[in-house]
């Protein structure tokens, strides 16, 4: 009998191009959030910031935020818009929506999908069309397996557009339950996988999350997120963890077989 083949992507950051063939050859795909791209860390003339604002100011930005100096970023990005005869927030979902049209129109059916802590979850509604699910703490039954979705990331210095409490994190991971495979665009809140060795920071992780694996055992969390990770999978009891690429760079997905 045919096995079961399931693409999963993560951080697509506007990659269209690849999205549109990240489902070739398998049954389903499934992504792991943060579609939007707001600034390219690799070419700063990439991303919404950059078309606004260009790309020496982008450099700026990536200086400041690489640096740590949060505060500085924040202020250096309100000097800009001060600058612009534009709504702030008008302005950012008109370029969001621009890249929301293009990469839901690339998803191929069926298509799973959870948000990521750049995407902005009140829009994927009017772009989902009917070959893709749009889950968060919720549960979908794939091939006879069972799949988790807890979409977003935690609070942090960047205020990311979806951003949650730990608190609320921690609820949906709860509401998900037992599962074979769980699914989340952070990785729990282990060392090894939420520090970046570019950018040679810890991101957040989720201690929930990683409380959840011990607990329910699913055969695998696959999570994104974290772009260069110190390490790409490791095992957590039972549980086979995957950080699944960084689809903007890569361009490829990572296969779940069965």
């Amino acid at each position: 009998m045919r096995g079961m083949r399931v693409h999963v992507v993560s951080d697509v950051h506007g990659n269209v191009e690849d999205l549109a063939r990240a489902g070739d050859g398998a049954d389903a795909l499934v992504c792991l959030g943060d579609l939007i791209l707001f600034l390219d860390y690799a070419d700063h003339s990439r991303g919404i910031f950059p078309d606004l604002f260009g790309a020496h100011n982008a450099s700026r930005l990536v200086e400041l935020r690489t640096a740590r100096r949060y505060d500085e970023a924040r202020d250096f990005g309100r000097s800009l818009w001060a600058g612009l005869d534009l709504d702030r927030a008008s302005a950012i979902e008109q370029a969001v929506r621009k890249q929301y049209a293009e990469l839901f129109a690339a998803f191929p059916t069926p298509t799973y999908a959870t948000y990521g802590n750049v995407d902005m979850p009140t829009l994927w509604g009017e772009y989902a069309g009917p070959g893709t699910t749009v889950l968060d703490a919720q549960r979908v039954e794939i091939g006879g397996r069972v799949f988790g979705f807890v979409g977003g990331g935690l609070k942090t210095p960047m205020n990311t557009p979806y951003e949650i409490s730990d608190e609320e994190y921690a609820a949906k991971i709860e509401a998900i339950g037992e599962v074979d495979v769980l699914c989340t665009h952070i990785p729990p809140e282990v060392p090894e996988l939420v520090y970046d060795t570019v950018a040679r920071r810890f991101e957040r992780g989720s201690r929930a999350l990683l409380d959840a694996i011990r607990r329910t055992r699913p055969r695998y969390a696959l999570f994104g997120h974290v772009h260069q990770p110190l390490v790409q999978r490791m095992r957590i009891g039972a549980t086979e963890c995957v950080n699944v690429g960084h689809f903007a760079g890569s361009g490829r997905p990572w296969a779940l077989e069965w």
